[in-house]
């Protein structure tokens, strides 16, 4: 029930707004919408929804059951096609070649070490046409170190209530991010209560694009504010534009 709940909440209280500014991103680096686009970490679909209004061929993979459960909703709320996979992006052996693989939310951030970021690097390189574009971003060490500690974000209705709570992390440049829900049964007439602990980890600049260049990747663009701006001391989140 409780990544169900997530699931559900995350779709309702995430910010719509990035879903457009992530969309214009992507239609700025890739205006051909003729190849085929993947989508890591898909989550919910509303970004895949809009890439597929937009004339993108899209495909959604994500590893939660339930936020594919989301996605195909949407899609058919949409009246768009989004052929939908379960999977691994550690592992992408079971899929075909694209010319386009994105992967936002800072997805990558929530991997356990940078070896499995570079790993996943790998995986999208080995299925990315000769002259495709993989676009993603991540939050900086700024975001971990400095905005996240002491975090918190609250949210009540009639039937749910929903805690988030982040703090500085036990290895550099992380962050822990605890989930509270007290969800109405109404059987008990009373709130049950469930949580989880959300972990992210991100690195320097200099270790992405290390990790980049072993996975292939040869021209690699880093830039601010969903690709509009230059990147300062102050930026929160990177966005990576990256060929072979």
């Amino acid at each position: 029930m409780i990544y169900q709940t997530f699931a559900e909440l995350y779709d309702e209280l995430f910010d719509p707004a990035m879903y457009q500014q992530w969309l214009d991103f992507v239609r700025r680096r890739v205006p051909d919408q003729t190849g085929q686009l993947l989508e890591l970490a898909c989550g919910t679909g509303r970004l895949g929804v809009l890439l597929a209004q937009a004339g993108y061929q899209v495909t959604g993979l994500d590893l939660s059951d339930n936020m594919l459960a989301l996605a195909q909703q949407h899609a058919q709320e949409a009246g768009v096609p989004l052929p939908l996979l379960q999977g691994d992006m550690l592992d992408l052996s079971e899929i075909g070649t694209f010319n386009t693989v994105t992967c936002f939310a800072d997805s990558f951030c929530y991997l356990p070490d940078l070896g499995a970021v570079e790993a996943a690097f790998t995986q999208v390189g080995q299925h990315l046409t000769a002259d495709g574009r993989f676009l993603f971003d991540v939050i900086t060490p700024h975001q971990t170190d400095d905005v996240y500690p002491g975090y918190m974000y609250n949210y009540q209705d009639d039937e749910r209530a929903f805690m988030w709570t982040s703090y500085a992390g036990e290895v550099p440049h992380s962050a822990e991010h605890e989930l509270t829900f007290f969800i109405y049964n109404e059987q008990k007439q009373a709130f049950d209560q469930v949580g989880e602990l959300h972990h992210e980890r991100t690195y320097t600049l200099a270790d992405y694009q290390a990790a980049l260049s072993r996975a292939g990747f040869k021209h690699v663009a880093v830039t601010a504010d969903f690709g509009t701006a230059e990147p300062n001391e102050t930026t929160t989140r990177w966005f990576f534009d990256c060929q072979k």
